[in-house]
């Protein structure tokens, strides 16, 4: 690879920085979303058994486009996962329904 290439390479590189707290992650078990025209709001909640109150563990809120590119890497991933472990059972019976509205168009995943 000539310099000119390496450096144009080396440009499109980014650095992302993972403390130890943010590396260890958090549990959650649900995911609430909602949108207008210019955002989507995501709510990862940890909702445990027998317990009628759940916690917000985390919020992210990406734009349109944002939210249809992970959307395509979630099924890229999926995919990648089946192929490897196979299939994820999805049991339709166990989708909790909540009659919970933060504001827009709600959904579930």
């Amino acid at each position: 690879m000539d310099k000119e290439a390496e450096k144009k390479k080396g440009s499109n590189q980014i650095n992302i920085e993972l403390n130890e707290e943010t590396a260890e992650g958090v549990y959650v078990n649900l995911a609430m979303i909602a949108h207008s025209s210019s955002e989507f709001v995501i709510d990862f909640i940890r909702l445990m058994p027998g317990v009628p109150k759940a916690k917000v563990k985390s919020r992210i809120v990406v734009t349109p486009e944002h939210a249809k590119r992970l959307l395509h890497a979630l099924e890229d991933n999926l995919e990648k996962y089946e192929n490897t472990f196979g299939p994820i059972k999805q049991i339709e019976d166990e989708i909790p329904k909540f009659p919970i509205n933060f504001g827009g168009t709600m959904g579930e995943a």
